[in-house]
């Protein structure tokens, strides 16, 4: 029998995609399944930003792309990041990506290696877990706690920090947990980490528009002191709807760009050209859109937090980020993933375990936004009930 190198037996999952499929073929035999599961916008891509790839293709953009991208999608990622954080970078130091997951994999491939630590959030997004184990790197989990609002400690962070760091992954606003880490808490870690100039930090930070009452997104972006060897994470998945598109950018340093660059026409060449022209129209275009998901998250992440934090048993920190809330069950008497299981197959509510983002998402589940507040209502009622009837 033919038998892959070991390094893929180290390969996690994304456990959201297993639920999806589940819910689906229970859907499809007829079950009422109400899917708080999946982490990607219920809304549809804004109709101007459809309207511009069609126009690529008509226009006959139909051909390979530069391996770093367009010039004038990356020349876009210039506009938005001034515009978001104040700072200038260059296009020649912006990569499109084929969605958000081909940066981690990229930062963790480069730097990764067996003898080495990196340092990852915990609970976290759980692809980079997996592909630090897949390069044979020691994962190092970095808690985000929920007496932390499920941001990350400055100096908790720095005292896992060894000879052997050499890569730093940083996520706010978080997925799964939807906590924002202070400004001052940054700031904290960025001064601490003048002392170990071997690690590099990956910045995810996808969710940069979805913070609420009054917090703002600090982007490692306003550091200088750290940009020489600082990656930044994000992409048009989260903020415009545009999961299925798969379309991502990230930033880098001088020194690595020309690495990344060789390793995109090593593995997946270029990005389509007509989702590179939706990207420009999306950061260009009219944001009304993109405002109106706003404001029904920030809606709904109070709704489900009122309602799961009247069940018995749970107890839920009101998210300040993302579109997740992430419930504590720990005194219900179920662990997270049967409880998980069981809403699915018997109360027909699809939602993540906390285990399936780390070694300490035990106690947690993951519930979504990503749906209406009728659906969010009914779904809770059915966890209510379940609850209330059924035993561990």
């Amino acid at each position: 029998m033919i038998q892959p190198v070991a390094a893929f037996d180290r390969i996690g999952e994304e456990n959201a995609f297993a639920v999806l499929a589940r819910a689906t073929v229970l859907a499809g035999e007829g079950r009422d399944i109400i899917n708080l599961g999946i982490g990607q916008p219920d809304f549809k891509t804004p109709a101007h930003i459809v309207d511009a790839a069609i126009k690529a293709l008509r226009d006959g953009h139909h051909g390979y792309t530069p391996a770093a991208g367009l010039l004038a999608t990356r020349e876009a990622v210039c506009r938005r990041t001034l515009s978001m954080t104040g700072i200038e970078v260059s296009p020649e130091n912006i990569m499109i990506m084929p969605g958000g997951k081909p940066t981690m994999y990229s930062a963790i491939r480069m730097l990764g290696e067996a003898g080495v630590d990196i340092l990852y959030p915990d609970p976290g997004f759980p692809i980079y877990r997996s592909m630090i184990e897949h390069v044979g790197a020691r994962p190092v989990p970095v808690p985000m706690r929920e007496e932390n609002g499920f941001a990350f400690s400055a100096e908790e962070t720095l005292s896992l920090i060894t000879p052997q760091t050499r890569l730093l992954i940083l996520n706010s606003p978080a997925n799964p947990t939807g906590g924002v880490t202070p400004k001052a808490e940054i700031d904290k870690l960025v001064a601490g980490l003048a002392a170990h100039p071997q690690v590099a930090i990956m910045s995810d930070e996808i969710y940069d528009v979805m913070t609420y009452d009054g917090e703002r997104h600090t982007s490692l972006l306003t550091y200088p002191e750290i940009r020489d060897r600082l990656i930044v994470l994000n992409g048009w998945s989260k903020t415009w709807a545009m999961t299925g598109w798969r379309m991502g950018w990230s930033i880098w340093p001088d020194s690595l760009i020309a690495y990344v660059r060789k390793l995109a026409v090593n593995c997946w060449s270029c990005v389509n050209a007509p989702s590179q022209f939706a990207g420009i129209a999306a950061i260009d275009g009219p944001q009304d859109a993109v405002d109106n998901m706003l404001t029904a998250f920030d809606r709904r992440r109070t709704l489900i937090t009122e309602l799961l934090n009247a069940l018995p048993g749970v107890s839920c920190v009101l998210p300040k980020g993302a579109f997740y809330a992430f419930p504590n069950i720990s005194q219900t008497g179920w662990k997270a993933k049967p409880l998980a299981s069981a809403l699915l197959e018997q109360a027909g509510v699809a939602l993540i375990g906390g285990p399936d983002f780390g070694v300490l998402g035990e106690g947690y589940i993951r519930v979504s936004c990503a749906n209406s507040d009728d659906n969010i209502e009914k779904a809770v009622t059915r966890i209510g009930t379940f609850l209330k009837d059924a035993k561990p």
